[in-house]
């Protein structure tokens, strides 16, 4: 629960501190700009708030590692969804009014977070978690976008040493594939994603692994 909270607070300050002219950047994420993951955040913020008072009485059916799906599709194959994200944030036409809505519904969230019981039972997408999975599978979720937000801006700062840690953990425990230990928790959540190609020396460090790769999270 305090790294759900550690890692998006982390996010939401780094979106905070963008220039207006970042938001026109390339993000880490296939054919978005840094204003289409913004988007796509202020989305995130509203599915939290809306699982978190969305109670349920079933037995848990997920936790925080199955949680997460491995998608068919691969990144920048179309997606409805994503398309919608793109048309969004580009009808916000002013940087701060996205920002705003961030700062706005994502403040809400991490309150709504901060407040919950790591035990009640929630459902979302068909599927019950405890608040205290479902949180904490989204530490994966924040630390990557955070990794995204930041490609193109290589002052930024960057993510938690624990988020990118617990992130890395969630990410092998989904793939049911470990990295190799030499992989900085970064790289691995990189290349364990297609967010950037193994080279010739991280292929071979990878092994049989790489023909597993990259996991798709759905």
């Amino acid at each position: 629960m305090d790294l759900f909270s550690r890692t998006w607070t982390d996010l939401l300050t780094a979106v905070g501190n963008l220039a207006d002219e970042d938001f026109a950047r390339p993000s880490g994420c296939a054919g978005w700009l840094v204003r289409d993951l913004v988007c796509h955040l202020v989305i995130d913020a509203q599915d939290v708030l809306i699982t978190l008072v969305t109670p349920a009485d079933a037995a848990p059916t997920r936790d925080a590692v199955t949680y997460w799906t491995i998608d068919d599709h691969r990144p920048g194959e179309d997606d409805p969804l994503a398309a919608l994200t793109v048309r969004l944030a580009a009808a916000y036409e002013d940087p701060g009014l996205l920002r705003f809505h961030l700062d706005d519904v994502g403040s809400a969230a991490g309150r709504a977070a901060r407040l919950a019981d790591p035990a009640l039972r929630v459902a979302t997408r068909d599927e019950v978690l405890t608040a205290g999975d479902y949180l904490d599978a989204y530490v994966l979720e924040w630390t990557l976008h955070h990794l995204d937000l930041i490609a193109a801006l290589p002052d930024a700062a960057r993510p938690s040493a624990e988020g990118l840690r617990r992130a890395r953990e969630l990410l092998e425990a989904v793939a049911g594939a470990t990295l190799p230990a030499a992989f900085s928790d970064t790289d691995a959540l990189l290349l364990g994603t297609g967010r950037r190609a193994p080279d010739g020396t991280e292929r071979a460090a990878l092994g049989e692994v790489a023909d597993r790769l990259p996991v798709v999270l759905g």
